[in-house]
C-alpha cells in the first residue's frame, strides 16, 4: 500500500484529513469508499439475486448512495425542478378486464380524477421551458383502491440500466459544481464525459439529440412509463405491460434555432401554452396505451425487457388503448399543488406490479425517500393534492404535520377489540405481489442480455425522416463544441460509429477532428436486421390538422378588413387560434375603419412563438415595418425555421427587404376565400423542402 500523502494525515484528534491513496488497477488513486469509510469493491451494479433477479434490501451500498443523492437539495426537487401541471380526468374504455384486475379500468366511460406534472429534469425552477431535455410526464390517478402514480417521461427509454448509476448520472449532466454553469444544459465536458464512458446512454443520446427533446407544447408530445411493469388479472395470471400516452393533436417540436430565441422571448412559453389552452375550452387530451407481452414473448424478443435502455418496437407488440385523459382544470394555487405533488413509482394498486427492472427497482426506493425531505416527513399523504380521494384505514400515526391519527385505543394490529379495533388485512381485496420463483448468488453484476447498447440506437437512427436526421447531427455537433476536451468528442464519435457511419462523419466534420477515432470496442456488436419503426419519428406522426395551434399574424394600419375577418373564420372553423402583432401594442384600424386590439407589440411576439404566420401589411404599413429589424427578423426567422407563411401583395416590400425568396411554403391571401388555402397547407406544420433554411 502506498504511503498516505500529506493532505491524507492524521490530525490531532486522530482523524483523517483525506483519502488514503492505494495501489489499483488504475494506479496509484483513491480508493471509492462508503460514507462510512468501507472500501467499495463494485460501483457500477446493485446487489441482485442473480443477474436478472430483483434487487436485494441488503444492498447497504445501494441505499446509502442513493439516500445521500436524494437529500442533496432543500427543497428544491434534485431532478425534475421546473414543473407544471394540471387536474383532469380519465376515461377508461374498459377493455382489459381480462389482463388486469385494477379497478380504474374495469368499468367503460368511467372517470377517474388525475393530476399530471409535465417538467424538465436538468434545470433548477427558475430554468426555461425550451432546454434540450427529456420532459417528465407524470400522472396521479385517484382511484377508488387508492392512487396509482405512472411516473414517467415523453422519451421510452433511458441513459442507465441501473439505479446504481443514477446520482452519476445526474451529477454529470447538472451544471458543473464548480463553475455552476451551464444550467439546464448538457453541452458540457462532464455530461458528455459520462455518456462517453457509457455505452449504454447511447440509445437515449439519439432520442435526447432529436427534437424529442424540444417539444413544441407539452399538448403535443408523447408520454411513456419507461419500464416494464405487471398486469395481474383476477386469477393471479400475470402479463407484462408497457404504458404510452398518445396525443390526440398529434406530435410536434420546435427546431433548435427557435428554442433558443422562444427561451428568450418567453422562458415560460410551455406554461403559458398549457395554461391558455385550458383556458380557452381546447383541452389537451391523450390516450392511455398498453403493449402486452407473455413471458414467451420476453425470452424471444432480441433484447432483455428489464433493459430500460430498450424498448419495443410497435410493429412488433402493437399498442391497444384502453383509456383517454383530458386535463380540464388549472390549479389554484402553484405551490400547494404543482410544487408539492409528490409521486413515487412505488405507488400501484392491486391489478398493476412491478418487474424487476433494475432501474425501476432503484426508482421505488428512491422516489419515497426523496419526497420524505422535500415534505417534511412522513405525512406528505397528507397534503391535499397527494391525498388519495378514497378512504385511508391503517395504524400509522403522529410523526411532523400529522393532521390525522387513528381514534381509539386501537393503535396496532393484530388487536382484541373487534370492529372497535380498527381496519384488518383482505386477502380478497389487498395487493398482492405477483408470485415467481426468485433464486440465486449475492451478486453485483449487469446481465449480460443488457449488454447490446447500439442496436437500438441505429434503428431510432434510420427510423427517422433525412430531415430529423439532420437535426441530430447537427445537435450533436452543437453540443459536442462546447465540450473542451477533444477526447471526449473523439470518444463519442467512436460511439456514433458502431451506430451509423454517415451520423458519425457528419459530426466528424462538423467538429474537424483531425482524425477519424476507430470504432468504440462494443460488447455485442451492432445488429444490421432490425427494421426502421415509423412510430419514432415525429413527422411521420404529426397531426391531421392545424387544431390546437396559434397563427401569429403581423398587421398595420389598413388591413384588408375581409382577408382578415376570413382568416379568423377559417382558423376558428380549423380549431386554432389567431394572435394580432402590430406595431404598437395598442392595435390597428382596418381597411374598413374597424378597430382590432394587437395581442402583442411586434418586438414581443415574434414569429417563434407561431406555428405559422401570416403578413399582412397595408402600402404604406410595409414601408413603415422595412425600417423595422423586428419585422425583418419576425419574416426571416419564420422563413428559417421553415414555416407557412401568408401574405398580401404588400408585404413583398418587406420580404425584398429582408432577403427571403418565396417558394410553395408561402400563400397568397389576395381575397378571402385564399384564407381556407392557406389553413389547409398549415396542417403540415412545417414546410421542410424549403431550400437552404435552418441546417
Amino acid at each position: 500500500m502506498a504511503q498516505p500523502k500529506d493532505d491524507a494525515k492524521k490530525n490531532a484528534h486522530g482523524e483523517s484529513k483525506g483519502g488514503e491513496t492505494h495501489q489499483t488497477a488504475q494506479g496509484n488513486v483513491p480508493v471509492l469508499t462508503t460514507q462510512q469509510g468501507v472500501p467499495v469493491a463494485e460501483d457500477q451494479n446493485s446487489l441482485k439475486a442473480g443477474p436478472r433477479g430483483p434487487t436485494l434490501l441488503e444492498d447497504f451500498q445501494l441505499r446509502e448512495k442513493i439516500f445521500h443523492f436524494d437529500h442533496e437539495r432543500i427543497p428544491e426537487r434534485v431532478v425534475h425542478a421546473r414543473g407544471y401541471g394540471a387536474h383532469g380526468f380519465f376515461e377508461s374504455y374498459g377493455n382489459v378486464a381480462d389482463v388486469t384486475r385494477a379497478d380504474v379500468l374495469q368499468r367503460k366511460g368511467e372517470k377517474t380524477p388525475v393530476f399530471v406534472r409535465f417538467s424538465t429534469v436538468a434545470g433548477n425552477k427558475g430554468s426555461a421551458d425550451l432546454a434540450r431535455d427529456v420532459r417528465g410526464f407524470a400522472v396521479k390517478f385517484y382511484t377508488r383502491e387508492g392512487n396509482w402514480d405512472l411516473v414517467g417521461n415523453n422519451i421510452p427509454v433511458f441513459f442507465i440500466q441501473d439505479a446504481m448509476k443514477f446520482p452519476d448520472m445526474v451529477h454529470a449532466f447538472k451544471d458543473e459544481p464548480d463553475s455552476g454553469f451551464p444550467q439546464a444544459a448538457t453541452a458540457h465536458d462532464n455530461a458528455w464525459d459520462f455518456i462517453s464512458l457509457t455505452p449504454e446512454a447511447m440509445h437515449m443520446v439519439m432520442w435526447v439529440m432529436s427534437n424529442r427533446a424540444i417539444p413544441r407544447s407539452f399538448r403535443f408530445m408523447e408520454g411513456f412509463g419507461v419500464h416494464t411493469f405487471r398486469f395481474v388479472n383476477a386469477q393471479g395470471k400475470s402479463t407484462f405491460v408497457k404504458f404510452h400516452w398518445k396525443p390526440k393533436q398529434g406530435l410536434q417540436s420546435v427546431v433548435w434555432n427557435e428554442a433558443v430565441k422562444i427561451n428568450g422571448a418567453d422562458p415560460d412559453f410551455h406554461r403559458r401554452d398549457l395554461w391558455n389552452a385550458i383556458e380557452a375550452g381546447d383541452l389537451p387530451e391523450w390516450e392511455l396505451g398498453v403493449q402486452l407481452f407473455d413471458e414467451e414473448f420476453a425470452k424471444k424478443f432480441e433484447f432483455d425487457v428489464l433493459d430500460a435502455t430498450k424498448l419495443i418496437p410497435e410493429e412488433q407488440v402493437p399498442v391497444k388503448l384502453i383509456g383517454r385523459m383530458v386535463l380540464d382544470r388549472r390549479v389554484d394555487n402553484f405551490f400547494a399543488e404543482t410544487e408539492q405533488v409528490a409521486f413515487c413509482t412505488q405507488n400501484v394498486v392491486p391489478g398493476i406490479g412491478f418487474s424487476n427492472d433494475p432501474l425501476l427497482q432503484g426508482r421505488n426506493f428512491s422516489y419515497l425517500d426523496t419526497q420524505l425531505k422535500r415534505l417534511g416527513g412522513p405525512n406528505f399523504t397528507h397534503i391535499p393534492i397527494n391525498a388519495p380521494k378514497c378512504p385511508v384505514m391503517n395504524f400509522q400515526q403522529d410523526g411532523h404535520m400529522a393532521m390525522r391519527n387513528p381514534k381509539g385505543r386501537a393503535n396496532y394490529e393484530p388487536n382484541s377489540w373487534g370492529a372497535e379495533g380498527g381496519p384488518r388485512e383482505s386477502p380478497e381485496k389487498g395487493f398482492k405481489s405477483v408470485s415467481e420463483p426468485v433464486e440465486g448468488a449475492k451478486v453485483r453484476v449487469r446481465s449480460e442480455t443488457f449488454s447490446d447498447h447500439y442496436s437500438q440506437a441505429r434503428q431510432f437512427y434510420i427510423s427517422q425522416t433525412p430531415i430529423e436526421q439532420t437535426h441530430i447531427a447537427n445537435a450533436l455537433v452543437f453540443e459536442l463544441s462546447k465540450v473542451q476536451t477533444v477526447a471526449i468528442r473523439a470518444r463519442i464519435v467512436s460511439h456514433l460509429l458502431n451506430i451509423d457511419a454517415a451520423l458519425a462523419d457528419a459530426v466528424a466534420e462538423g467538429l474537424r477532428l483531425k482524425e477519424m477515432p476507430k470504432p468504440a470496442p462494443a460488447a455485442k456488436p451492432t445488429r444490421r436486421d432490425l427494421k426502421p419503426s415509423d412510430k419514432l419519428s415525429i413527422i411521420k406522426n404529426g397531426p391531421k390538422s392545424f387544431a390546437g395551434r396559434k397563427v401569429g399574424a403581423l398587421v398595420t394600419d389598413g388591413v384588408d378588413a375581409d382577408v382578415l375577418a376570413a382568416l379568423k373564420k377559417a382558423l376558428k372553423a380549423e380549431g386554432a387560434m389567431l394572435a394580432l402583432i402590430a406595431p404598437e401594442v395598442g392595435g390597428v384600424k382596418d381597411s374598413a375603419g374597424a378597430w382590432h386590439d394587437a395581442h402583442e407589440k411586434l418586438e414581443g411576439g415574434p414569429s417563434v412563438v407561431f406555428d405559422a404566420v401570416v403578413v399582412l401589411p397595408s402600402k404604406e404599413g410595409a414601408a413603415v415595418l422595412t425600417k423595422l429589424p423586428a419585422a425583418r427578423d419576425f419574416v426571416a426567422d419564420a422563413t428559417a425555421h421553415r414555416k407557412f407563411i401568408g401574405y398580401s401583395a404588400a408585404a413583398a416590400a418587406l420580404f425584398e427587404k429582408t432577403g427571403v425568396a418565396l417558394d410553395e411554403g408561402f400563400v397568397p391571401l389576395n381575397k378571402a376565400g385564399d384564407c381556407g388555402t392557406f389553413v389547409a397547407a398549415c396542417r403540415k406544420l412545417r414546410f421542410w423542402d424549403r431550400a437552404g433554411a435552418e441546417r
